[in-house]
C-alpha cells in the first residue's frame, strides 16, 4: 500500500507513527526495530511530589506575548506546514479562525513537583511545536486561521493520580489560561470571523468547557462553524445547543471521536451510545462501515513524506471509533490497541476536508466577514 525506501522502517511512538532511516543489514534492521519498539513505548513520566499548590504554580501567561501563542496565523510556525506539494496553507486569505487547543505534552522531569506546565520550558514547547501543532493543528490552515495558545496544563499524571483534588485543580488552573486566552483572541484577533474550536485529549477537555462558557446559547454560537472535540468522550447531550454533527457539512455543531483497535473495548473508560462518536472518513455517527479506500491520507511523524492513503479504516461502535491496525511495514510488532495518539493523524486528509466543506456550508449560509 505505502512506497517506503529499502532503507526505512516504520514506527510508532507517542507522537504517532513515522519513518525511521537506518545503515544496517536486514538481520540488524529486524533487532533495531525491536529495540526501538520496545524503547519509544516506554512511557516515562516524573509524577508531582506534593499536593498541588497555586502559591507554587507556575507564571501565568501574558497573551499579548507572541511568545504565549504556539501558533499565531501572521507568524511562521509549524500550524504554517502542509506534508504534500497538493496542499496550501491558506491562511493569508482565509475569512475564518480556528482556535486549537493541543494535547497533554507535559510529562515533567526528574525532581520536579510541578502540577501544572511552566510556560517558559523550551524543550517542552518545542515538544508541543514538532507534535501536534505539526501533526494536528495544521490540519485547518487550508481555509483558517490558526490560534493556538500555550497554557499552564495539567501533567500528564492528572488523569490517572488517586490525588483527584491536586488533579482537577490543576486542570481548573489550565483552563483559566485557555479561558483567558480566548477571551483575548476575542478582543484583539477575532474582529467577528466565524470559528471553528479544535482539540485533542486535555485540550478536549478544555474545549468542551470553552463552548459552554462562550457559545452555548450565547451569541457567540452564531459564529460556531463547527467543533472538533476528540481524544476524550463527550455526551451527545452534552450541550443544550450544540448537536453532534449529523452530516459531513453540517455547521453549529460538534464531531467526537476516541480510536480502538476493531474489537477492542477500553476496561475502565466510559462507552455506550450515549457518548457521540463522528467517523472522520464517511461523517456519520451511526455504524456504517467506512473501508481503507475511502481514507485519503494519514499523516506519519516523518511529516513531509506526505499523507499515507489507505491507512486504517473507521466505524463507529458503541461509543468508540474502531479501526483496524494501521497498514504500514512492520505492523505485526505493534500490540498495543488503544489509538488516542493518532486520532488526527490516522485521517488527516479527511479533517482536513471536511473543515473546508463546513467552512464553505458555512459561509454560503451567512454573510463572510473579513
Amino acid at each position: 500500500m505505502f512506497r517506503k525506501k529499502p532503507n526505512e522502517i516504520l514506527m510508532f511512538d507517542r507522537k504517532g507513527p513515522f519513518y525511521l532511516r537506518f545503515k544496517h543489514s536486514k538481520k540488524m534492521k529486524y533487532f533495531l526495530q525491536i529495540f526501538l519498539i520496545l524503547g519509544l513505548f516506554a512511557c516515562h513520566t516524573a509524577k508531582p511530589k506534593i499536593p498541588f499548590s497555586s502559591a507554587s504554580s507556575p507564571t501565568a501567561p501574558d497573551y499579548r506575548q507572541d511568545a504565549q501563542w504556539a501558533a499565531l496565523p501572521e507568524r511562521a510556525d509549524p500550524a504554517d506546514r502542509v506534508p504534500s506539494p497538493s496542499m496550501s496553507d491558506g491562511q493569508a486569505t482565509a475569512g475564518v479562525d480556528v482556535f486549537f487547543l493541543h494535547p497533554t505534552t507535559y510529562t515533567g522531569y526528574r525532581g520536579e513537583t510541578n502540577w501544572n506546565a511552566p510556560l517558559d520550558a523550551t524543550s517542552l514547547n518545542e515538544r508541543t511545536d514538532r507534535g501536534t501543532i505539526l501533526h494536528q493543528s495544521s490540519i485547518f490552515n487550508a481555509a483558517a486561521r490558526v490560534y493556538a495558545p500555550r497554557y499552564r496544563q495539567a501533567h500528564y499524571e492528572a488523569f490517572f493520580s488517586a490525588d483527584t483534588s491536586s488533579a482537577n485543580a490543576a486542570l481548573d488552573l489550565a483552563y483559566r489560561d485557555v479561558r483567558a486566552a480566548f477571551e483575548y483572541y476575542l478582543e484583539h484577533y477575532n474582529r467577528g470571523r466565524p470559528i471553528l474550536i479544535a482539540a485533542h485529549s486535555q485540550g478536549t477537555r478544555h474545549g468542551v468547557q470553552l463552548l459552554r462558557e462562550f457559545f452555548d446559547g450565547q451569541p457567540l454560537q452564531a459564529q460556531l462553524v463547527a467543533a472538533y472535540l476528540v481524544g476524550l468522550p463527550v455526551r451527545k447531550t452534552e450541550f443544550e445547543g450544540i448537536p453532534p454533527c449529523a452530516t459531513p457539512t453540517a455547521t453549529g455543531c460538534f464531531c467526537a471521536w476516541r480510536t480502538f483497535k476493531r474489537g477492542h473495548y477500553p476496561k475502565g473508560l466510559p462507552t455506550g451510545d450515549h457518548i457521540a462518536v463522528t467517523n472522520p472518513l464517511n461523517w456519520s455517527t451511526d455504524g456504517t462501515y467506512a473501508g481503507f479506500e475511502q481514507n485519503q491520507g494519514g499523516v506519519l511523524r516523518n511529516f513531509d513524506r506526505g499523507p499515507r492513503v489507505g491507512l486504517t479504516d473507521a466505524q463507529v461502535e458503541r461509543g468508540l471509533l474502531w479501526a483496524a491496525k494501521p497498514r504500514f511495514f512492520g505492523k505485526i510488532f505493534i500490540t498495543f490497541k488503544n489509538y488516542h495518539v493518532a486520532d488526527y493523524n490516522l485521517y488527516y486528509a479527511n479533517v482536513r476536508q471536511n473543515a473546508q466543506e463546513r467552512i464553505t456550508a458555512f459561509l454560503e449560509g451567512t454573510k463572510p466577514i473579513k
